[in-house]
């Protein structure tokens, strides 16, 4: 017999290096992104992106000074911030 469990995906912590964006979910999974994907964020520095707040019900970041959200829903697609340009030409 088999169980089902459904995953926690509320945010549990949040870290940065000079790239990426990683969020640790309440499960156990970690979602990393590139920084370049949230221009608002993309040239903040350390310590400003480390002045971030969770929101909702732990399934969202919001950065006041930016006036920037990220939802846990938007990082597990794939997606990024509205604004991203990927260098492609068209």
């Amino acid at each position: 017999m088999t169980t089902l469990t459904i995953p926690d995906e509320r945010i549990k912590g949040v870290s940065f290096d000079a790239d990426s964006l990683t969020v640790e979910l309440m499960d156990g999974r970690r979602i990393s992104t590139p920084l370049a994907w949230y221009p608002r964020l993309a040239s903040a520095t350390l310590l400003e992106l480390e002045r971030w707040e969770i929101i909702g019900d732990g399934d969202g970041l919001h950065w006041e000074q930016f006036d920037e959200d990220l939802s846990v829903e938007g990082m597990l697609r794939g997606f990024p911030a509205a604004g991203f340009r990927t260098g492609v030409k068209r």
